[in-house]
């Protein structure tokens, strides 16, 4: 076990919960310096401003006080052990004490040492109680509310009778009963400046998007006198912004779309180093576009969709698509979800009742005016998008923008079982799928690795046969007939392990290099690890290497219906692959999926990780675990705390609360 880093300078309960692991050397480092420049020498406060830095790190935008006792010791990576205390039974100071020392602390309202308050304190409300932010994150979350509370003030006009039709030519054929969600998505795009797409993996998010651009497109080609639509496609990352693109663009032609071309978040904010601003666009020099498109939302930070926020015109479109259900960002925040699961503010729109409306059918009252449940009447065949399969929060959530999309088209039966089961939080069920077995899901013990290895042999053997015939498209797509997920990098149950282990079975299987000095060689699965804009690699991409009829070798990468060839040697930085982490899955499939979970201790192991994982596949999942770590996995939501989620509270700052 390695050994936990001790701040020298930490005492206390600074000291004693560092030794045991709940905070780390950087932890009680930034409380200490902070107590140092505000004069403030609380032991609670320095401790409370210590969690609070825990929170960041961890992913929280702030620390929920009441919940402070629930932090368990560190997930840190190199330990191959926990360090055997039991957090319980560490000297945790009352939360009531802490709240008193918080609300008189300079570090709060200020002191002698100056008007430095790096902290602030959300007071309870009704929806949870007190909130304690660093001082950034809590401007960055109050930016976040001030622009969507703007945006929400009033819609865009459009001409109705035109969006209607559009939305018919878009929607011709019907998805079976129920509504169309994915036209009712294209319809609140239309009428509201800022729109919500959420849906799992083969919801047809992508297919909702192109259409969704293909009505403003119309919309605004019928209108005399303006310039043509400056659309942005972003993501936040390279590989999912080159997916993004490629999706888009497939549909082009059919649509009547121009060519367009997706980017980063950074990209597309205009990234400078070293600059007084970070970003070349910003709320004093706003982004040009007309509309913007966010993909995979999800893996958004906090501080990113701040910036992105500031930046935006008011009667500019923002369409935020993702999976709430998903890992979030590895930094603090998880937007996305506090969207979908927060409070609707929005004043009613008529218009989207208007164009989403049909005759026949449940009015324009139904979705644009108060929520209600238990509507009569099924939707036609003509692409209806209301009616009774509409709940009484989905027509709330429309109010805000938001609407859910919910028929799965990448996977069905036991998969989409499994994954229902995991999202709700029901083990029972998700055990009982996984001991029934099946030719969709099969649970493996931790030391039974005679089916995966069979997989890893035979994807291998594949991708290599076809590599070798200089077969790009069949080498890409034997190489996503499988792929092996760790949740930890190191370890037993790591990465590292696993990959070592898949890499000999697949040379013992006649699948390896064709020498000891080879760096390179056909049916080389690689794993691209930094960006190169210019080149078109990107953080994320997979590939092979292929063997071209002149005998030399290229790199082929995933773009679309035709595959990207590049020089090994163009690589910024690459390594061969053959298990990954589930965070770096995201946003891929693969037709079968082994999922390696961790002993049930893992503070890893989480309920959106295993869901992630499952819903990587398009025909077979495969756990490898113990039923105890399953449970753990499904038992243990993400300590993802905000208040976003919550309506707007006041926050203490500036005088001290009594």
């Amino acid at each position: 076990m390695t050994s936990i880093q001790v701040a020298q300078r930490g005492t206390g309960l600074l000291r004693v919960f560092n030794e045991a692991g709940v905070l780390s050397a950087a932890d009680v480092h930034v409380a200490v310096r902070l107590g140092r420049m505000g004069r403030e020498d609380s032991e609670a406060v320095l401790f409370a401003a210590a969690l609070a830095v825990r929170a960041v790190r961890s992913g929280s935008v702030c620390l929920e006080l009441a919940r402070m006792r629930e932090i368990g010791i560190d997930a840190d990576e190199t330990r191959d052990a926990a360090t055997g205390i039991d957090p319980a039974s560490l000297p945790w100071p009352d939360t009531d004490q802490v709240l008193t020392a918080l609300r008189r602390s300079p570090l709060i309202c200020g002191g002698p040492a100056g008007p430095l308050r790096p902290l602030r304190i959300v007071e309870a409300d009704a929806e949870g109680g007190a909130l304690l932010y660093l001082d950034r994150y809590y401007r960055q979350e109050q930016t976040l509310r001030r622009v969507l509370t703007e945006r929400s003030l009033d819609h865009p006009v459009i001409d109705t009778a035109l969006v209607r039709a559009e939305l018919d030519r878009l929607f011709a054929e019907p998805l079976g009963a129920g509504p169309d969600r994915q036209r009712l998505a294209a319809a609140l795009a239309a009428t509201h400046w800022t729109t919500v797409v959420a849906g799992g993996p083969g919801t047809g998010k992508t297919h909702t998007i192109a259409r969704i651009l293909a009505l403003l497109t119309a919309h605004r080609a019928a209108t005399p006198k303006l310039p043509a639509l400056r659309i942005a496609l972003a993501a936040p990352t390279g590989k999912a912004a080159a997916r993004l693109q490629e999706a888009v663009r497939e549909q082009a032609t059919e649509l009547g779309l121009p060519e367009l071309t997706a980017s980063t978040l950074h990209r597309l904010l205009g990234w400078q180093r070293g600059r007084t601003t970070r970003f070349r666009h910003h709320e004093h020099n706003r982004l040009p576009y007309d509309v913007v498109v966010v993909d995979e939302t999800s893996m958004v930070s906090l501080t990113m969709m701040s910036h992105l926020f500031s930046a935006l015109r008011p009667d500019t479109r923002l369409v935020l698509v993702g999976d709430p259900d998903q890992l979030a960002s590895v930094d603090a925040g998880a937007v996305l979800a506090d969207l979908v699961a927060g409070p609707i503010s929005a004043a009613p729109n008529p218009a989207l009742g208007e164009v989403a409306s049909v005759p026949g059918h449940v009015g324009a009252e139904s979705i644009s005016g108060p929520g209600r449940s238990g509507v009569d009447g099924e939707p036609g065949a003509d692409g209806a998008v209301v009616g009774a399969s509409l709940s009484g929060l989905e027509q709330r959530r429309l109010r805000g923008g938001i609407v859910r999309l919910t028929r799965g088209r990448r996977f069905g039966g036991r998969i989409a079982d499994l994954a229902v089961a995991v999202r709700a939080g029901d083990a029972d069920a998700a055990l009982a799928i996984l001991r029934a077995g099946g030719a969709d899901v099969s649970l493996c013990a931790p030391d039974d690795t005679a089916a995966v290895r069979a997989d890893v042999i035979t994807a291998s053997l594949a991708v290599t046969a076809a590599a070798d015939a200089g077969d790009a498209i069949g080498a890409l797509t034997a190489l996503e007939s499988h792929r092996l997920l760790c949740a930890h990098r190191q370890g037993p149950f790591g990465v590292e392990r696993w990959d070592r282990m898949a890499a000999d079975w697949a040379a013992a299987g006649g699948a390896g290099p064709e020498g000891p000095q080879a760096v390179w060689y056909p049916g080389q699965p690689l794993l691209v690890t930094a960006n190169d804009h210019e080149a078109r690699i990107y953080n994320g991409d997979t590939g092979v290497i292929i063997r071209r009829p002149d005998g030399s070798l290229r790199a082929a990468l995933q773009r679309g219906s035709e595959p990207y060839l590049v020089h090994p040697t163009q690589f910024p930085a690459v390594v061969t692959v053959f298990a990954m982490t589930i965070h770096r899955s995201q946003g891929s499939q693969y037709d079968t999926v082994s999922v390696v979970l961790p002993e049930p201790e893992s503070t890893l192991l989480t309920r959106e990780l295993l869901y992630t994982a499952i819903t990587r596949a398009r025909t077979h999942v495969r756990v490898i675990g113990t039923e105890d770590a399953i449970r753990a996995a499904i038992g243990r939501r993400v300590l993802r705390a905000s208040g976003l989620s919550r309506t707007a509270s006041s926050a203490s700052g500036t005088s001290p609360r009594p």
